[in-house]
């Protein structure tokens, strides 16, 4: 077994255990039980069993994005804000990083003066660690990854056992990920089918109920004029729609393609904001500090911050402020508005497609497809779209891109 190990600092806890015990702990860690849980619940369940067989006080896994150019933190115990924050390690950097990249376990005695890239790591106090990388097919599905709040040292029957939990954990995971497919494709179809008899039926009942009145009966000018207004209104929403069902069947058949290319950012956003927000431009502040020239694909940030911009205007209350950043690995767009915020027990379901939150069901606007549409352009960017909790009112939605070539100033 390969394995990259710093000096020893003190006897594993896990050293004392008997193979019998080392046993149970593994059978417990994959137990058949699991086997009916969603991805969620799965790992939630998993991380806590594997934290117990290892006799350590965190783990994670981090599951390599579409792109195959960095790890996204997906559950953890111990150290929640890995996921909280939307945690991304790039393949190759770092200590997840190195795994993944590596294909092999990485065990550091001491953190404090290991190359480990992840803040949180040495914020929560994490002395020492110990990952693996998670195969499915003899591909790289992600990292698995213990650490301990005391010097440590992970023996190498410890690793076995984390690389034998983790052949168990990756084939979980695979398996969880293809039901869920299955179920989410199945739930496609129902909610297509109730949205085409609902979303559509309805405008187009309008449509043709006034397109018949303009064209069989003389009205009056000003009625007529009100009719022309709601006719457009209706034949609008049913367009919005449409173009909404047609991107999500090629975001389904990945045949988006991505283009990035360099971009003036601040003309791209007030752009992006003219179109989306007409006559509103006022109420919405562009902040692009350091931040001239960016790699990004325009149709991406237009479907993506046109999408939170809309929501920002529609639900929220103004300012509404777009304030971008970029690193030397990411650009970070966040908008958030001044409203009353996102009900807490919505928010599991934000980026669900047909789901809607109450304002939105009783003012009868969107579909409930805009922020999944959002997301999903924003993973065919190898990037994520993210929410905020607010620490008072308001919502916070962050586009996190990776940069790619540090387009020239």
């Amino acid at each position: 077994m390969a394995l990259e190990h710093t000096s020893v600092v003190n006897r594993s806890p896990s050293q004392t255990h008997d193979p019998a015990d080392r046993l149970r702990r593994l059978q417990a860690v994959t137990d058949v039980a699991l086997a009916h849980l969603s991805l969620e619940e799965l790992l939630d369940e998993l991380l806590l069993r594997v934290r117990d067989a290892l006799d350590a006080d965190t783990a994670a896994v981090l599951l390599i994005e579409e792109t195959g150019r960095e790890l996204v933190a997906r559950a953890a115990k111990g150290i929640e804000e890995e996921v909280e924050r939307g945690v991304r390690i790039p393949v190759g950097q770092g200590f997840a990083g190195r795994i993944a990249a590596s294909r092999r376990p990485v065990v550091l005695d001491n953190v404090d003066y290991a190359d480990v890239l992840n803040p949180i790591l040495r914020e929560k106090g994490i002395k020492s660690l110990a990952g693996v990388p998670l195969f499915t097919h003899d591909d790289v599905l992600g990292v698995l990854h213990v650490g301990t709040l005391t010097p440590r040292e992970f023996s190498p029957a410890d690793v076995e056992l984390l690389e034998i939990v983790a052949q168990r954990v990756a084939v979980a995971i695979e398996r969880s990920i293809a039901h869920e497919q299955l179920v989410r494709l199945t739930l496609l179809q129902r909610d297509f089918i109730a949205l085409a008899a609902h979303e559509l039926r309805t405008p187009a009942a309008t449509v043709y109920g006034l397109a018949a009145t303009l064209a069989r009966r003389e009205l009056p000018e000003a009625t007529a004029k009100e009719v022309l207004e709601t006719l457009y209104g209706q034949a609008e929403r049913m367009r919005r729609l449409v173009e909404q069902l047609l991107d999500m069947s090629r975001l389904d058949a990945a045949s988006i393609e991505v283009s990035p290319e360099v971009i003036r950012l601040a003309p791209e956003l007030e752009e992006i904001v003219r179109t989306t927000a007409p006559g509103r431009e006022q109420e919405i502040e562009i902040h692009t500090p350091g931040t001239d020239k960016v790699m990004a694909d325009r149709a991406v940030l237009e479907r993506v911050v046109g999408n939170l911009v809309t929501n920002a205007v529609r639900y929220g209350a103004p300012p509404v402020r777009v304030i971008a950043k970029q690193t030397d690995t990411h650009l970070r767009i966040a908008v958030s508005d001044s409203g009353e915020g996102i009900d807490p027990q919505f928010v599991p379901h934000l980026f669900d497609r047909f789901r809607r939150a109450a304002p939105a069901r009783q003012r009868n606007t969107g579909a409930g497809l805009g922020l999944a549409i959002a997301r999903a352009y924003a993973r065919a960017h190898g990037g994520d779209l993210l929410y905020h909790p607010p620490a008072s009112g308001g919502a916070t939605f962050e586009l996190v891109l990776p940069r790619t070539t540090p387009p020239a100033e």
